[in-house]
């Protein structure tokens, strides 16, 4: 991973939780939200891993940190998961992902959420999850399964088959009720879409 990609990322982040990029507001966001604290040191720890050895002593604090964070926060997100730009943690605890999880931009991941693998029944797998995709509290995402651009999953909802771009899910397990997706709740998006 390039510098270039690193800092692309970290912005886009950043710029997820207040429409700014500038160095106050990456000090205040990463001095009081948890979820930014998280992906910042995540972002980190895969950089430093991509730059071999000689950053070594670096990594080995980074991953230091985020062990620390992931157990004072309750969030589980390997660094090494593929997570497009502009990763928004809402609300801390009880956050799982699979590190074969693939994540698009601008995805918003609430408190209990759940993105995890099967290994037999329909859909074996990891899910795949498009870009600017909500993803509601305690909602839990699990198989081998796409959840389409736009999708938006609502609380507690449990997604075991694919859903649409635009799709919004509700229910155990979850089905899709409509069509408008998740623009109102997916803000200061960043990238085309």
């Amino acid at each position: 991973m390039k510098w270039s990609d690193y800092t692309y990322l970290v912005s886009a982040d950043l710029y997820r939780y207040g429409g700014r990029r500038d160095r106050a507001a990456f000090l205040k966001s990463f001095a009081c939200i948890p979820g930014f604290r998280y992906t910042f040191l995540m972002r980190t720890a895969k950089y430093l891993k991509s730059r071999g050895t000689l950053l070594l002593p670096l990594y080995a604090i980074s991953r230091f940190l985020l062990n620390h964070y992931q157990y004072k926060y309750g969030i589980s997100i390997p660094y090494n998961t593929d997570i497009g730009p502009g990763l928004y943690i809402g609300h801390f605890g009880g956050i799982i992902v699979n590190a074969e999880a693939k994540i698009g931009r601008n995805c918003n991941i609430n408190q209990e959420v759940t993105v995890g693998a099967t290994y037999g029944g329909k859909y074996p797998g990891t899910p795949v999850i498009m870009n600017n995709v909500y993803l509601g509290p305690g909602s839990k995402i699990i198989g081998g399964i796409t959840l389409g651009s736009h999708a938006a999953v609502g609380a507690n909802c449990v997604v075991t088959k694919p859903v649409p771009d635009h799709g919004v899910v509700v229910g155990i397990p979850g089905d899709v009720v409509s069509t408008k997706g998740s623009g109102e709740y997916v803000v200061n998006t960043v990238g085309a879409e």
